[in-house]
């Protein structure tokens, strides 16, 4: 219990909430409520009087607080008005609660005592309120009111449907756990139609009910498919899921079954029964069972089905005739389904006479099978567009061997294309300065150049081939060498390509020079292919880091050989002659196709170097491209000639010439010897620095070969 004695003001503890305090100003006038966490602050030196004070007032304070004398006290507030909007006519006695707001009581100043005390309404005021809550309660209860109509609509809609359905579809027996289900024709419902029109008056819109019993016949259809199907040995599941993509066969039957009621036998019979019969007479799931032994999936014998229109005997006819021209396993489905219904409209008549056309143009018998399975379009082709797209090929030079075989390499080349795309193609091929017959060859050796576009694969890369230096030429010479370069994708197979040789150090116009050279360089992997080659060259042949574009630009076919079964057996073979790594190196810098030759090839000439020709290994490290000359044809006779002639030619100088040069060469060191025998001052008999070096080194060598016969 806390106080000011200056003031005449104390805090004591609240009555009726022991964690709170009340202040009260017996002489101030003002009376104050202070939170539990609120001290009051001694404003007077007099604290000492407090404990004095305190018993003289506590009798005041307590009557203060009884609620017998606040009508005497204070007669506004005998009454309080409670916060809830709905009881605002009611009035309670005070009582204090924790939740009760504060009242102030004064005895000397009434002016601030009207600011703080609380009051009843007045009738003005309750009048306006009550109006207001009233005009609230009307709206929420008209609101109520309109979503309970709703309410009440939606319910009477689902109750027609219902009713309506119950007409339509018979009531199944009850049934105890785990019993099999068996509908009974004695079964049948009466149709509660009259709950559908209360009164007598049809208030509903036909057209909508009328879609909406369409849709209750399809499901009351769709089961009695699936009970058919069930009954020929099938599983639900897959029952299930094949009548769930028979949707046009599923109206076939409604339509035949309501169909039948004009037929005097079935005039009286249900509709479930008059389905059931017409599933059974159209032998459906009989023909199902024999296609999924003929491994179709159940979407393929959906399809089929409903593609049939009711036909079910024709998809049969079309199996047995596709067997029969070497179609077999998952093909028949994908054929039938791609080559469209017209296909089991045709008769098998008009399709013999499609495939023996194809037969008399070179496609053979058992390869007509694989034809029609990867382009299953030229069944629908009538005989006349089968003529037309076959002289297309045919006009063009193409025999019929070769237009046989294209068709059989890629069948879409014949069929997949219409004939004016295939005419653009072929025309822009022409001006690469391709003639008819240049085409024809090309494309029976590349028939999927057809099946690439213009305007997305061809122009952009012929675009790229420019900017690297390629010209029309070079193009030709692609498109004849490896016409598979114009099928890849540029971006993601041949730029990065390009780059890699950018980043090895070949210069852009050298790329372009390399790709006309050997093309076939585009369509090696990357990574699997051409980079392991060039490692294999950097770390196990000995090529320098400078000199690893030169190789790869003067032979890029060095690409294209296998590392473990030609590269590494040519390495370890020049090495066992006593050829050092950096040797090597330089000699596959100076001749990169050094390590193209096979063994058999090296190991003969070799031996002809060393000891027929008594060279040196320095002379076939200054010269390796000794090993690219034929034996026979060119190093034994030039050989022999030199001997004949007593003659001593290096190896470059012997063979690196044609024929009627190396005449010329043997000529002039035999009449510089005649000249050297005979004292005659040597006059140079030609400008040619080449033919002077000739010279001196023959003598060189004529002397060597004069010192070493002795006498």
């Amino acid at each position: 219990m806390q106080g000011i004695y200056g003031s005449k003001a104390y805090l004591f503890p609240h009555p009726f909430a022991p964690n709170r305090s009340i202040g009260v100003l017996l002489e101030g006038g003002l009376n104050a409520e202070l939170e539990p966490d609120s001290t009051w602050v001694e404003s007077s030196a007099l604290s000492g009087e407090i404990s004095s004070v305190i018993p003289n007032y506590l009798h005041t304070l307590l009557m203060l607080l009884s609620p017998q004398h606040h009508l005497l006290l204070h007669p506004s507030i005998h009454f309080f008005h409670s916060n809830s909007p709905l009881k605002t006519n009611t009035h309670q006695p005070f009582t204090p609660t924790k939740k009760t707001r504060p009242f102030l009581i004064s005895s000397s100043q009434q002016q601030d005592n009207n600011q703080h005390i609380l009051r009843k309404h007045n009738a003005k005021s309750t009048t306006f309120l009550l109006r207001r809550l009233s005009q609230q309660q009307q709206q929420q209860q008209q609101v109520a009111i309109v979503v309970e109509n709703e309410e009440e609509k939606e319910e009477e809609e689902k109750e027609k449907v219902r009713v309506l359905e119950m007409s339509l579809v018979k009531r199944r027996a009850p049934q105890f756990s785990g019993s099999i289900y068996l509908q009974q024709s004695s079964q049948d419902s009466t149709p509660p139609l009259a709950r559908l029109f209360p009164h007598g008056e049809a208030d509903i819109d036909n057209e909508r009910m009328l879609k909406q019993a369409l849709e209750i016949r399809r499901k009351v259809t769709a089961e009695v498919l699936k009970e058919c199907l069930r009954g020929g040995k099938f599983s639900i599941t897959y029952s299930t899921n094949l009548v769930s993509l028979m949707p046009e066969f599923i109206d076939h039957v409604m339509i035949e079954a309501a169909s039948m009621k004009r037929v005097p036998e079935f005039s009286h019979s249900t509709f479930n029964a008059r389905a059931k019969t017409f599933i059974h007479n159209s032998n459906v799931v009989p023909l199902v069972r024999w296609l999924k032994h003929n491994s179709f999936t159940y979407p393929q014998i959906g399809k089929l089905i409903c593609m049939s229109c009711g036909n079910t005997e024709s998809i049969r006819r079309a199996v047995e005739w596709l067997k029969t021209i070497y179609v077999k396993g998952k093909f028949l489905g994908v054929v039938l389904i791609k080559a469209g219904g017209s296909v089991l409209d045709r008769s098998t008549d008009e399709l013999d006479e499609i495939i023996e056309y194809l037969e008399r143009n070179g496609v053979r018998r058992d390869w007509v099978g694989y034809v029609v399975s990867r382009c299953p379009q030229i069944l629908s082709f009538t005989m006349e567009e089968v003529k037309s797209r076959a002289e297309f090929y045919l006009n063009m030079g193409m025999n019929e061997k070769d237009f046989g075989t294209m068709v059989f390499d890629y069948p879409k080349s014949f069929g997949s294309l219409p004939l004016e795309e295939m005419t653009c193609k072929v025309n822009y091929l022409k001006e690469f300065g391709l003639s008819d017959e240049e085409v024809g060859r090309l494309l029976a050796f590349k028939p999927q150049l057809m099946a690439c576009s213009i305007e997305d694969r061809w122009k952009p890369l012929v675009k790229y081939l420019y900017y690297l230096g390629v010209r029309r030429d070079g193009m030709r010479r692609m498109l004849t060498l490896k016409p598979m370069v114009f099928c890849v994708n540029l971006e993601t197979t041949i730029a990065p390509k390009v780059r890699f040789f950018q980043d090895i150090g070949i210069r852009e116009d050298a790329i372009g020079s390399m790709i006309v050279k050997f093309p076939t360089i585009l369509t090696y992997s990357l990574y699997k292919k051409i980079r392991p080659v060039v490692i294999f060259l950097m770390t196990k042949a000995g090529v320098r880091d400078k000199d690893i574009g030169k190789v790869i630009a003067l032979g890029p076919e060095l690409v294209g050989c296998n590392i473990v079964h030609k590269l590494e057996v040519n390495v370890k073979y020049f090495l066992s002659l006593g050829i050092s790594l950096r040797q090597l190196g330089e000699m596959i810098a100076d001749f990169p196709m050094l390590l193209r030759y096979s063994l058999d090839v090296l190991r003969p000439k070799y031996r002809y170097l060393r000891r027929t020709m008594v060279g040196t290994l320095q002379d076939l490290i200054e010269f390796p491209r000794y090993f690219s000359y034929s034996l026979d044809g060119r190093i034994l006779p030039r050989h022999k000639m030199v001997v004949e002639d007593r003659l001593n030619f290096k190896l470059r100088y012997m063979l690196a010439c044609s024929d009627e040069e190396f005449h010329k060469r043997v000529d002039a060191a035999i009449e510089k010897r005649r000249r050297f025998e005979s004292g005659i001052v040597d006059v140079p008999l030609s400008n040619n620095e080449a033919t002077d070096e000739l010279i001196e080194g023959t003598q060189v060598e004529f002397t060597r070969a004069e010192t070493c016969q002795g006498p």
